[in-house]
């Protein structure tokens, strides 16, 4: 327990909710792999976005400093090139790390019913 605060071992607070978030997450984690970027077509492809929802998600991730959105050429055609900041794979990583612990705590709690769950079922037969 801290000063006069419960322990909230469920509260989660390191899950950052912009990655937490379906679009985003989808995103961040296409980013993560690709150090020099995506094109916006592809990542729209990858994510299978419209290019009004992942332009509104990548708005929200550049706002926040996690992504870079790069505008320049293909030979004479225009190209979006989105990157992972710097920042922003730090922060990734963090919230991994974090999602990590929650899925192991749930993937403990859940087995210890299953089994308590098996003992009483033998129990009753």
């Amino acid at each position: 327990m801290t000063e006069g605060k419960q322990e909230a071992p469920f509260a989660y607070e390191g899950l950052d909710r912009i990655f937490h978030e379906k679009a985003r997450l989808g995103i961040v984690s296409s980013l993560a792999g690709h150090v020099d970027g995506l094109s916006f077509s592809d990542l729209k492809s990858l994510c299978d976005l419209t290019d009004g929802n992942l332009s509104r998600h990548l708005q929200t991730l550049e706002e926040a400093g996690y992504v870079e959105i790069v505008k320049g050429y293909e030979g004479k055609r225009p190209q979006t090139r989105c990157l992972l900041s710097t920042k922003g794979r730090a922060r990734f990583l963090d919230y991994l790390a974090v999602l990590e612990q929650v899925l192991h705590k749930a993937t403990r709690a859940a087995a210890r019913v299953n089994v308590s769950a098996r003992i009483l079922s033998k129990q009753t037969s």
